[in-house]
């Protein structure tokens, strides 16, 4: 099972292969003079692909055992299977006739991070390959898919041809392959994407696509990607791309109303990976760790802890959940806690070895017990929060009846603010229907976390207050089941902090 799971082993059923085949034939009229599979495990596509009748195929595979069975069910002197690692070889140099190749497969669905937790050698030479800067470069937005990494290999490999690459993905690896297309000017004629049911077809619950990308020898390209449903793939279900330099996952008529640049900053929780420990519940009056240990220490460091699965409702103000926050700046030292809060302190070293077993290396040299995501803005008394997770976002006032400031987990997202009457302004303007039908337009909702700080950053309060109506507020109020309570001196006040920049708690 590791094994499979070591190489993201998901073999493409040679029924499955043959559709898409026959698909790139007979509807996209593809006729290469050879096809290559760069990761091909037991040589479906490779096998299938004899439909085009290609002068030369190549199978490359990591796996002997797999090979084997390639040479085995694959009886054609067109075709090579090599036994090779794909990240150390390059397909390109084998092809003889080279007026237009086929590149076809399933590269390995399987992220980087999870190849070195299972101590995986099958792993692309290390680098920071998309040109990450600072904090994004050493955490997990640097985390990334091998299948991503492949197809932009392969991409960088067969640049300024008339190559096909058609290649089975997340459709969340097929969205990033178009933005490094039109990031790096990579030259193509078409970028599509065909979704298929991954359940039936790997009994895996996934959003899938067929990624078809048509590179291309002369300057052209797309500020487009159509959308088509495989099993119906006359017309294009839907679009996303750019519009006037930015990127939306799907274009309507009010698509750029309230797209910018939020004047507020948009902040992510606390991170601490050490759950067990850090983070405290209210059972029968007294405050239980993950190890369901009764846990008796000062309160000074303690605060309401807001969980991305929590935001349920607009106003949140009482709490269960804590969590201890162990400084008021990343990489603070500590010491100073030992004599502050002796208990504590004491109670973090009886579980020091947790602390020490975090895999991240932004704990790297840190002092002892740090967290990340903390700064001044995390003691705010008044946020609005949202979870990253929801489909449908439901944007929370937070505060606690105590005036302790509410901390939210590293997987949800907030701005601060001084007083409760404009945070509470912001959040019926971020839950009116204007604006939750824009984020739409710039999420995409079958992505793990749709909301991102990066989304988020685009609204742009600026133009919202523009737009959007007292009576629209008070009309947000009733579809939250809100008693009335913004005024039009509320909403005066926050459209002249947005206008003069007069930010509270910025």
């Amino acid at each position: 099972m590791r094994g499979k799971r070591e190489y993201g082993d998901y073999q493409t059923p040679l029924d499955f292969a043959e559709k898409v085949c026959i698909y790139l034939k007979n509807n996209r009229y593809i006729r290469p003079s050879a096809v290559v599979e760069p990761t091909c495990g037991i040589g479906s596509f490779i096998q299938s692909s004899l439909v085009f009748n290609a002068e030369e195929y190549y199978g490359i595979e990591i796996n002997p055992d797999y090979c084997k069975i390639c040479k085995k069910n694959i009886q054609d002197d067109r075709v090579k299977i090599i036994n090779s690692d794909f990240f150390s070889y390059s397909s390109k140099a084998l092809i003889k006739n080279k007026s237009q190749v086929l590149v076809i497969g399933n590269p390995p669905w399987v992220t980087n991070s999870t190849l070195s937790v299972l101590g995986s050698d099958n792993l692309p030479i290390k680098g920071n390959f998309k040109r990450l800067k600072g904090m994004e470069a050493i955490t997990g937005t640097s985390n990334f898919d091998i299948c991503e990494y492949i197809i932009l290999q392969l991409i960088r490999e067969y640049r300024d041809s008339n190559t096909v690459i058609s290649m089975l993905c997340k459709t969340s690896v097929a969205r990033n392959v178009f933005k490094e297309l039109k990031r790096n000017y990579i030259n193509f004629e078409v970028c599509d994407i065909l979704e298929f049911d991954a359940s039936k077809v790997f009994g895996i619950n996934a959003s899938a696509c067929i990624l078809l990308i048509q590179l291309s020898d002369r300057p052209v390209s797309s500020d487009v990607c159509n959308v088509y449903d495989f099993e119906a793939p006359v017309t294009a279900k839907s679009q996303f791309g750019y519009l006037n330099g930015q990127f939306y996952s799907k274009f309507d008529s009010s698509t750029e109303y309230f797209d910018g640049r939020c004047c507020f900053e948009w902040r992510q929780g606390v991170k601490h990976d050490c759950s067990k420990v850090m983070e405290l519940s209210l059972r029968d009056e007294r405050l239980e760790n993950g190890k369901k240990e009764s846990v008796e220490i000062e309160a000074d460091y303690i605060f309401p802890l807001m969980k991305s699965s929590m935001f349920k409702a607009p106003v949140i103000h009482n709490f269960s959940k804590f969590v201890i926050v162990t400084q008021r700046k990343a990489r603070e030292e500590t010491e100073h806690l030992e004599h502050e809060v002796p208990k504590t302190w004491r109670y973090l070293n009886e579980n020091i070895e947790l602390f020490e077993n975090r895999k991240s290396s932004i704990y790297r040299g840190a002092p002892p017990f740090s967290m990340f995501g903390v700064g001044e803005y995390s003691y705010s008394q008044y946020k609005v929060g949202v979870s990253g997770f929801y489909k449908q976002p439901m944007f929370s006032v937070l505060y606690s009846e105590d005036k302790k400031p509410v901390m939210t987990d590293d997987t949800s997202y907030f701005i601060c603010f001084n007083s409760y009457d404009m945070a509470y302004v912001a959040m019926l303007l971020l839950n009116s229907a204007k604006v939750q039908m824009f984020l739409k337009s710039i999420a995409f909702l079958d992505a793990k976390r749709p909301y991102t700080k990066k989304v988020l950053e685009r609204i742009d309060f600026e133009k919202i207050v523009k737009r959007l109506s007292l009576d629209e507020l008070s009309q947000t109020e009733q579809e939250l089941q809100l008693n009335p309570y913004v005024t039009d001196g509320m909403y005066c006040d926050f459209k002249a902090m947005v206008g003069t920049g007069q930010l509270s708690f910025a």
